[in-house]
């Protein structure tokens, strides 16, 4: 068995317009930007979306949105969602980038939050 939830929403953009779109998700969401001084590819969105990580991704790659999942079991929750129907893209470190029917990314990490709140949240999976 293992665990796993959603950990975070990241606003990928591509890298010249990042700061810009920083800005304005900043200001749409009324949440405070904040550069993540060890990635600076990301720029936080503080308490956006209470309960999830949100941030500006700068990508070398087109606009979207993807969801990071985090889990105490990468390869079984990797597994679980490619029977599901996801198919692999990439691995970076120890995440796991997919790709969901309907064309959607999403990264498999392993637990980065509180790990109170992992155990209150998380699904258990066989």
């Amino acid at each position: 068995m293992h665990r796993s939830r959603v950990y975070a929403l990241l606003i990928d953009t591509p890298q010249a317009e990042a700061a810009q779109a920083a800005a304005f998700w900043s200001a749409a969401l009324g949440a405070p930007a904040r550069p993540v001084p060890s990635e600076e590819q990301f720029t936080s969105l503080h308490e956006a979306l209470p309960g999830l990580v949100t941030a500006v991704q700068a990508v070398d790659d087109a606009p979207r949105f993807h969801l990071d999942i985090e889990t105490d079991d990468v390869e079984a929750e990797t597994a679980r969602l490619l029977a599901l129907g996801a198919t692999p893209v990439s691995q970076w470190l120890e995440c796991r980038v997919l790709r969901a029917p309907g064309g959607h990314l999403m990264c498999v990490l392993p637990v980065h939050s509180d790990p109170d709140l992992f155990t209150a949240q998380a699904n258990t999976w066989p």
